[in-house]
């Protein structure tokens, strides 16, 4: 048979006509050639992509764009949000629970657009934690790491405290450390099983999740304007009078942020799922880009509505000696007389545990173990099975969730507490080296000689975004404590600044053992790692055999583009 030229790329636009979802799908290289002058009776397995091991870090690239998009919108909702809300509003009001989703929300932004500039062009193994590297210092890559590896245990240590909480309040006869055990092993099980899973698993979640969140946003409108069957009056905004719009002043606002933060944690997680991510130069901008939406929904719109049914000095918040949790969803609930609905409300926060323990896992996982690829953690946890699972790494990560054990002594609002601290912290730093890290690859670049129409992403006002980013999450990191100085509580001082000198600790100790350069400008390496998705898209357009663009692939082609997608 025949070989036919490649066709140009305004042809090849022409002859499709299809969304742009599905030249996505056809970019993702499913029915392209490794030859240059394919035949048209090629036949391309389409799942053979996704079977490939990277290289470079033996993980498996198989996460779909669809699976990428919907972490990035819904994957880390979870009960820090809809439980963890409520510690952040009894201990700041509605008013302070507003500000404080906003500011950070601010800074978020700032961050993702400094990450996607960078993670676009390198999205290799170890996200940010390599570039700090590449742009800084191994030592700066390795204080990084290990302070986006402590989020991670922190998280995931509350999200088990909190899915136990939650049996508790179903199951009170079984002790809170038999529900631990029951899903710490599950957990583990589901995370062997293989990225796909995850992948899919993840997106089904988030799916309910969004719809979820919405349902009950359409429940508080209804509510506050007062049209549920037997009430009385409007709720309207009471709860901004009584108790009060704010709770503590400013202490109550700089303990806000901090819960915040903790929210926050994960948006910047599809930089670290970039390198198991079959395109990555298509799926992370196309995540970075729905930030803002995820900003303005999920979090702005939560805060909002939580603050308007839920008063801030209900019983059960997290924010006491409680031995169980409630969500501000749960106190509305029962305020609004439907008490049945409580377990509704359990039920879906259980989905989002399922969701957010999982990608806890999965996140602190792959933290580990590209450090240790890179020889900044010990590097048996480094090591990946045939099927690019790394188990060592999941192992070593699930173990930390038995910091939730310290729920049986102290009750589950104050471990919430303590453990909401060292994460939101940790946050900060790692949201300000994030921008620092930026900051260092654009002056590299322009001292290289290089323009920023070359970047396949650019950050959006550039440079005082990046600026903004670094001296915000500096600010916050050493104000987030103001609450312990008046009256001074020494246990409260202790979990707020704990990890603050524990960065440059670890930063120093290691330059200084290990003998690491500061790199200057001209001698970053800006091609080393860099990862030709855009234009290999673009090449791979031109390998796609006329065949395959024809009416015949009609038949079963919506069946292929949900594959690909």
């Amino acid at each position: 048979m025949a070989h036919k030229s490649p066709i140009s790329d305004s042809v090849l636009l022409k002859r499709l006509d299809w969304n742009k979802t599905i030249t996505m799908a056809v970019l993702d290289n499913k029915f392209a050639s490794p030859a240059a002058h394919p035949s048209p009776d090629f036949h391309h397995d389409p799942e053979s992509d996704a079977a490939l091991i990277d290289p470079e870090t033996g993980v498996k690239r198989g996460l779909k764009t669809r699976h990428l998009t919907m972490m990035a919108l819904a994957g880390i909702i979870g009960p820090g949000l809809l439980v963890g809300a409520g510690g952040a509003l009894s201990n700041g009001g509605p008013a302070s629970l507003l500000i404080g989703f906003g500011v950070i929300g601010i800074i978020a932004f700032s961050i993702m657009q400094s990450l996607g500039e960078l993670t676009t062009l390198y999205p290799s193994g170890g996200a940010f934690t390599s570039l700090a590297e590449r742009m800084v210092d191994k030592a700066f890559g390795v204080a990084v790491g290990w302070n986006y590896f402590i989020i991670w245990v922190a998280v995931l240590a509350n999200e088990y405290n909190t899915i136990s909480s939650i049996f508790t309040f179903w199951g009170p006869q079984v002790p809170l450390w038999g529900y631990f055990l029951i899903f710490w092993f599950f957990f583990l099980g589901f995370q062997l099983l293989g990225v796909e899973v995850f992948g899919e698993a993840e997106f089904w979640l988030a799916l309910l999740k969004l719809a979820g969140l919405a349902a009950f946003f359409v429940f508080a409108i209804i509510y506050a304007a007062g049209g549920l069957v037997g009430q009385d009056e409007p709720l309207g905004f009471r709860y901004y009078h009584n108790p009060g719009a704010f709770v503590d002043g400013f202490r109550g606002v700089a303990t806000v942020f901090v819960f915040c933060s903790t929210f926050y944690a994960g948006i910047e997680s599809v930089a670290v799922a970039a390198t198991e991510t079959k395109n990555p130069g298509v799926a992370v901008p196309l995540a970075i880009r729905q930030v803002f939406a995820r900003i303005l929904f999920v979090y702005m719109g939560s805060a909002f509505f939580f603050g308007l049914v839920c008063p801030a000095d209900a019983d059960g918040l997290a924010n006491g000696g409680s031995r169980a949790l409630k969500s501000p969803m749960t106190v509305a609930i029962q305020n609004a007389g439907w008490n049945g609905g409580v377990h509704l409300i359990n039920a879906f926060i259980f989905v989002t545990c399922l969701s957010a323990t999982n990608a806890s896992i999965y996140i602190g996982s792959r933290t580990i173990l590209f450090m240790a690829k890179d020889g900044k953690a010990p590097r048996f946890l480094g090591w990946t099975d045939k099927r690019g699972v790394p188990v060592a790494a999941i192992v070593f990560t699930n173990l930390f969730g038995a910091i939730s054990m310290m729920n049986v002594s102290t009750g589950a609002g104050k471990a919430y507490n303590y453990i909401v601290n060292l994460s939101g912290v940790s946050t900060f730093l790692v949201w300000g080296s994030i921008s620092f890290i930026h900051l260092r690859f654009r002056a590299a670049w322009a001292r290289q000689g290089r323009t920023p129409e070359e970047l396949p992403f650019r950050s959006m006002w550039y440079p005082w975004n990046a600026y903004f980013g670094l001296t915000a999450n500096i600010f916050l990191a050493l104000v987030q404590g103001w609450g312990n100085f008046v009256p001074f509580d020494a246990g409260g001082f202790v979990d707020a600044y704990i990890l603050i000198p524990l960065f440059p600790i670890i930063y120093l100790v290691y330059k200084f053992w290990n003998k690491t350069k500061f790199h200057r400008l001209e001698e970053i390496d800006l091609d080393a790692g860099r990862r030709g998705d855009v234009d290999a898209a673009k090449q791979a357009t031109r390998l796609v055999p006329d065949e395959a663009l024809t009416p015949n692939v009609k038949v079963g082609r919506l069946r292929a583009i949900w594959k690909n997608l």
